[in-house]
């Protein structure tokens, strides 16, 4: 299919309009939808929050008689079942538009190439793959949740030059400046839950929230997150039940889910504020692959990662990391303090970890590198 000026521009403005529901609608996938006669923009919308309408039913709202005859852009298939809102493929049908462009299908099984039959059952010209890779990119834990069965999985780290990501006590606040511990903020309100370990917990007492910060930071902040921010689950891997009383992660501040071994026994009744789950083990440790399973069926797309040298490694060395989200500081903090990753040693620099450069930026003085295995797991 060759795809007119037209086609790009209005399909550009329907992803960044899908971009708008970055942060709040989890676990719902971001989407966007643009009517148009040629040039001209009837309608437009996005979807805001899981349970609420559509992109489509927006868009059509405002286009109103104007739907008739027009040409539909659409980040992801539209919907064909009744779950929490009607199904948007009859809607359009109803609306009377001539043409539909969708960006990339739907894999959730209940839609799966349905809405694309209907519109093509009602006559309506049905064209599908622009900018898809831009679609998929936008909703990258939606697809990896239902094509995969786990959430796409990024893991932050923040070092020194010399590649050290805390004092050998521990001690690592802070590392890097303020500029880059506000976009952390981002990063974890686009998520549909953080992960961090009992050791992370017992060195540095963390809150695991997202915290927008004040004044024109918070005003900033909201500009891109929105005030419906969703906020992500907690998640702790504590498989003995580690965890101390007074633990910020304990505090009930946010729904917070404690995953640990079968034989963990739980002291006092400081675990009332959270969700204990017992979780498969192996080798010693909480099943990765397992937990993962898991958080992907309680709907998690994207999974945040906080932790210390060994769970990050554990997940990059097994293949579950997706992205590493690195933050290197203009400083230094000598041999003794603790590494980046704890990863099995090489037989030869043939095997080495191998990783694709997919952004770089400034912030303030940090660099942000976001990269990604090569080829992807």
């Amino acid at each position: 299919m060759t795809f007119n000026a037209f086609d790009h521009l209005h399909m550009a403005h329907a992803l960044r309009l899908a971009e708008r529901g970055l942060f709040t609608t989890q676990p719902n996938p971001r989407v966007g939808c643009v009517i148009a006669h040629g040039d001209e923009v009837v309608g437009s919308g996005w979807h805001r929050h899981a349970g609420e309408p559509h992109a489509e039913v927006f868009a059509l709202r405002e286009a109103g008689e104007r739907a008739r005859g027009a040409t539909v852009y659409a980040t992801l298939e539209p919907c064909a079942h009744h779950g929490r809102t009607p199904p948007c493929a009859d809607a359009l049908v109803a609306a009377g538009v001539a043409r539909v462009v969708v960006a990339a299908e739907d894999p959730f099984p209940q839609v799966a190439g349905r809405g694309l039959g209907k519109l093509r059952a009602a006559g309506i010209a049905v064209d599908t793959g622009l900018l898809r890779d831009e679609a998929r990119e936008l909703n990258v834990g939606f697809f990896s949740r239902l094509e995969r069965g786990r959430p796409f999985v990024r893991v932050k780290l923040a070092m020194s030059l010399d590649g050290r990501t805390a004092l050998a006590s521990g001690e690592s606040k802070w590392i890097t400046g303020e500029a880059a511990r506000a976009d952390v903020q981002r990063w974890r309100a686009r998520s549909s839950a953080i992960l961090t370990g009992s050791g992370t917990v017992l060195a540095d007492d963390p809150r695991l929230t997202v915290r927008l910060g004040e004044g024109r930071d918070r005003a900033e902040a909201l500009h891109v997150a929105g005030e419906g921010c969703v906020a992500p689950l907690r998640v702790i891997l504590d498989r003995q039940l580690r965890t101390p009383a007074g633990s910020h992660v304990l505090d009930g501040t946010v729904t917070t889910l404690l995953l640990h071994g079968a034989e963990a026994i739980a002291a006092g009744e400081h675990f009332a504020c959270v969700e204990r789950v017992v979780a498969a083990e192996r080798d010693g440790a909480l099943d990765l692959p397992a937990v993962l399973a898991l958080l992907a069926e309680r709907g998690c797309n994207e999974l945040h990662v906080e932790a210390g040298p060994t769970l990050c490694g554990a997940l990059f060395a097994a293949g579950l990391a997706d992205e590493l989200l690195l933050y290197v500081a203009p400083v230094l903090l000598g041999d003794a303090a603790r590494p980046l990753l704890a990863l099995p040693p090489l037989a030869d620099m043939a095997s080495r970890w191998r990783l694709r450069l997919c952004d770089q930026r400034m912030l303030g003085q940090d660099l942000r590198l976001r990269l990604r295995p090569s080829p992807i797991h």
